[in-house]
């Protein structure tokens, strides 16, 4: 997971518009440069702002807020993702964690957060104070929300009241994509970057692999969604990433199909200039290569471990080829290793 300040170094060029055989290289110039930014909350009216929490509210007695549609009322249960009216955070190195997900993803690299019940219970009100004592932290360029799928009206109401209190940063909405259109059109006008995963392409990997029947329509949706509310990633001069969408892919064991895939949805519908993190830290977490249990152990013998199919860290040649991918479908904003100081997100 991408926290503030860790690094997003791209290339220094001299060309946004090049020829067919120039070669294009990221640089602080039009379009991708800012002189200056508001934050997009602190440009609301008041209207707007009333608005966004009555609706914020209403999302809650009947929750919409991911494709999986529990429709339950948030005030008296809890549905998929764990969570109640209240929003369940954990604050780390200038991030804020929502405890809880829509997903249940078996390779989960934060399942102690994600699928248990960790975390403290925070009033709206309680995390947008969080915010606050996070700027108050020298060098935080911004609010870094993550995993907030499931509590999407907290945040909302997190971050107009915030605002009240003298928020000035960007927040930036650290997502794995699995939204609703709901959720994301009331978060319009609050976000300034979407942080977002697309993990995996074929509807088999996603009910295999994240319990939901098909994450990848859900996830081209909601990319493209946020794209349309943000549009690609820009700096401003000091190199400080302020709005737009930066897209995550964390390449997995024998997905390289999965992620060239991926590369060519994001540079044929929603733009060649996407910035694109290729991740190739995936470690086999939570329950993969776990020993089988009950009935599925008593059918298969018992010795195999579990999604043995993904029981291993990716290899480099599995990154090339989904980078090569990137390559061939256009695509040229990379988040690359880092090479000098500057480029933080």
């Amino acid at each position: 997971m991408m926290r503030i300040k860790r690094a997003c170094r791209p290339v220094l060029t001299p060309t946004a518009t090049p020829t067919a055989t120039q070669a294009r290289h990221l640089h602080l110039a039009p379009p991708f440069l800012l002189d200056s930014y508001v934050p997009r909350y602190q440009m609301l009216g008041s209207r707007e702002a009333a608005q966004k929490r009555s609706r914020a509210y209403a999302h809650l007695r009947k929750c919409n807020l991911c494709p999986r549609l529990c429709g339950v009322n948030r005030y008296e249960t809890t549905g998929m993702c764990l969570i109640g009216d209240k929003a369940k955070g954990h604050n780390g190195s200038g991030a804020v964690f929502m405890s809880g997900c829509n997903l249940r993803c078996v390779f989960c690299q934060n399942h102690d957060i994600a699928h248990q019940r960790n975390g403290m219970d925070l009033t709206p009100e309680e995390l947008a104070e969080w915010y606050l004592k996070l700027q108050t932290v020298g060098g935080v360029h911004n609010i870094n929300i993550v995993t907030p799928e499931h509590v999407a009206p907290q945040v909302a109401l997190s971050i107009l009241h915030a605002r009240e209190l003298g928020l000035h940063v960007p927040i930036v909405y650290n997502t794995s994509s699995f939204d609703s259109l709901a959720s994301l059109e009331l978060m319009d006008g609050l976000v300034d970057i979407y942080l977002a995963d697309f993990k995996v392409w074929e509807p088999s990997s996603s009910r295999r692999l994240l319990k939901a029947d098909d994450y990848a329509a859900t996830a081209r949706e909601s990319v493209r969604a946020m794209h349309a509310q943000v549009g690609d990633l820009c700096f401003t001069p000091d190199g400080i990433a302020k709005r737009g969408l930066l897209v995550r892919h964390l390449v997995m064991p024998g997905s390289e199909r999965e992620g060239a895939a991926i590369m060519r949805f994001l540079a044929q519908d929603v733009s060649k200039d996407c910035f694109v993190n290729i991740m190739e830290q995936y470690t086999p977490r939570a329950h993969v290569g776990k020993a089988r249990r009950g009935a599925a152990a008593r059918a298969g013998g018992g010795g195999e471990a579990r999604y043995q199919e993904i029981n291993r860290p990716v290899n480099d040649d599995e990154v090339a080829s989904v980078r090569q991918a990137a390559e061939a479908a256009g695509l040229w904003r990379f988040n690359e290793p880092p090479k000098h100081e500057g480029f933080a997100i």
